[in-house]
């Protein structure tokens, strides 16, 4: 994951060491030794995350957190603030100051990493959303979204074995949401039969990987009524790899057993804005534009959105200096399949192919159907190594399970041809998005030449 980070400490060894652990990690790391440096810097490059040290001299950090806050250059920007007087007092002042999240000095790295990867993943998505809304503006149907008034709903999971506190009733009356409590092997079940999904789940791991509900949160994240819901773990202050495991599986945040009810309070209050700010942005978005823009068959963004928001991308590619990948790809010998089967049947397959697309990339990728039997695929901050791995992966899972069209008839085998170009690869320069579609096109052509059902990259990529 690419990604730009602003760290803000007085001690040169601290902010050298920092700098070296992140970059190790491939991140783009600029520092800085003060708060003014630290707001002209925020301010003038507008970074993806930014590490302060709780005790920067000359001015008070955790009123700097409330200056980045509210300043609107900055507003979006993470806050993550490090700290060599780790406790619950200090968490909670440093979440109380407007920080994503506090960490000691002495964290571990792999813990280190973890945070970071949650916090610029969520940033990310944040941020796709909002390309997504300012495209809608763009084609004229933004409308301003309406106002929530379903009273926000908090699921409280219950294992005996974790250790954890009586979250539901330390909370008490500090959080304005309803609060349920399940059993953690009844989570799914619960969801499944409730009308109403929650929009933050507590869920507390367990230090014993063997006993953790870890597969919970994988699939708590992969299921289309709680893909979008906020999910806290609860940990021991000692949890390490399995705070990491469960950031890296899909949990928003992590909140230690030891926590102060207030601090609980805040970071579910947190999580709800987060993610009623997200469901706002991906209403307005779907609301305005789900005729004009999408594909009636397959739900898939159609070609008319596909190119304006591609541009957008490489905007973003050009400003970060991270490469995007695009991909064009082709349903081998569809007519065949139409005139075998008929045009249900290729419907069928149609619908069938979007599905393993979508289920097969990131939710900040572009998925579009641009022509009868031809999709377009734009990845954000994506190389060559990566987006050959996707290409391959998408080409796999179409071709691995024939696709079930009715008990009468015989599943229908399907095979894809993909081409893929990379953009925003140093020395391009403002290349046209058309352009480089026309790459990945061309490299098409080729996979279909050359015997179908395989990736072939474009010139650009080269």
């Amino acid at each position: 994951m690419s990604g730009r980070i602003l760290i803000a400490d007085n001690v040169a060894t601290n902010r050298i060491i920092l700098k070296v652990k992140l970059a190790a990690a491939s991140y783009d790391v600029a520092q800085v030794s003060s708060g003014s440096e630290l707001m002209t810097a925020a301010q003038r490059d507008k970074p993806d995350l930014i590490v302060i040290d709780a005790d920067l001299p000359g001015c008070d950090s955790f009123e700097l957190c409330q200056q980045l806050a509210n300043q609107p250059e900055t507003a979006a920007i993470p806050v993550m603030m490090t700290t060599s007087d780790y406790g619950p007092d200090i968490r909670l002042r440093a979440l109380q100051a407007g920080s994503l999240d506090i960490l000691p000095k002495s964290l571990d790295d792999n813990v280190l990493l973890a945070r970071v990867r949650n916090l610029l993943r969520l940033h990310s998505m944040e941020q796709e959303l909002r390309r997504r809304e300012g495209t809608a503006a763009d084609f004229g149907f933004h409308e301003a979204p309406a106002e929530f008034t379903a009273r926000p709903q908090v699921l409280l999971v219950n294992d005996p074995g974790a250790g954890t506190p009586n979250w539901q009733h330390q909370l008490g009356g500090s959080l304005d949401a309803d609060i349920q409590v399940v059993a953690d092997r009844n989570v799914l079940k619960t969801i499944a039969q409730s009308n109403a999904c929650p929009d933050v789940i507590i869920l507390p791991i367990n230090t014993d990987p063997a006993q953790s509900p870890l597969t919970l949160v994988a699939e708590l994240r992969s299921r289309a009524e709680t893909r979008h819901c906020a999910i806290i773990s609860s940990i021991a202050p000692s949890a390490g790899q399995t705070g990491i495991s469960a950031l890296d599986i899909g949990a928003n945040d992590l909140m230690e057993t030891d926590s102060l009810p207030a601090e609980a309070a805040l970071r579910i209050t947190n999580q709800l804005e987060r993610k009623q700010s997200a469901d706002r942005l991906r209403m307005a978005m779907e609301s305005g534009m789900r005729l004009a823009v999408t594909d009636p068959l397959t739900g898939l963004y159609n070609r008319r959105y596909a190119l304006p928001h591609t541009a957008k991308i490489a905007a973003r590619a050009h400003e970060t200096g991270q490469p995007f990948a695009v991909m064009v790809l082709d349903l081998d010998r569809f007519k065949r399949i139409n005139d075998t089967y008929g045009h249900t049947a290729g419907d069928a397959v149609l619908q069938a192919v979007a599905r393993r697309l979508r289920n097969n990339l990131r939710s900040v990728d572009l998925i579009c159907r641009i022509g009868g039997e031809e999709f377009l695929v734009v990845m954000p901050d994506t190389d060559m190594t990566a987006a050959r791995a996707a290409a391959e992966r998408l080409r796999r899972v179409t071709q691995a399970e024939p696709v079930f069209v009715a008990t009468d008839k015989p599943d229908i085998p399907v095979t894809l041809s993909i081409g893929v170009s990379i953009g925003g690869l140093d020395g391009q320069g403002a290349i046209p998005v058309e352009t480089i579609v026309e790459s990945a096109d061309q490299a098409l052509l080729g996979a279909k030449t050359h015997g179908r059902n395989q990736v072939i990259f474009g010139q650009s990529a080269a």
